[in-house]
């Protein structure tokens, strides 16, 4: 008996271990349940799209914050340095600060 629990913790590290490493590379992870296989969302690397995207900012701190909670709230970040905002819809595009600027990056 306590072989066999020994051996279904190991088992349940390595598949741990295999859906973190997937969510690391940015791969889609199956999770298969009761016989059914579901998707998961791809994992975003918003503080890597937005380190990209904000790196020729002057103010690059205060632009990888607010490109950070765009990217967590759209789910998108565009890609190069300005620009192609219109890429990732209107929830990017018609976020405003109090101030009633555009907010996103």
């Amino acid at each position: 008996m306590a072989s066999r629990l020994l051996l279904l913790s190991a088992l349940l590290l390595v598949c741990l271990a295999q859906v973190s490493s997937d969510l690391e590379t940015g791969d889609e992870v199956a999770l298969v349940v009761r016989g059914t296989n579901r998707r998961l969302l791809p994992y975003l690397d918003c503080g890597g799209l937005c380190k990209v995207r904000c790196s020729l900012h002057s103010r690059p701190n205060l632009c990888s914050r607010a490109c950070g909670t765009c990217c967590v709230r759209c789910k998108c970040v565009p890609p190069g340095t300005s620009g192609n905002r219109e890429i990732c819809g209107t929830c990017y595009t018609d976020m405003t600060t109090h101030g009633n600027r555009t907010k996103c990056p």
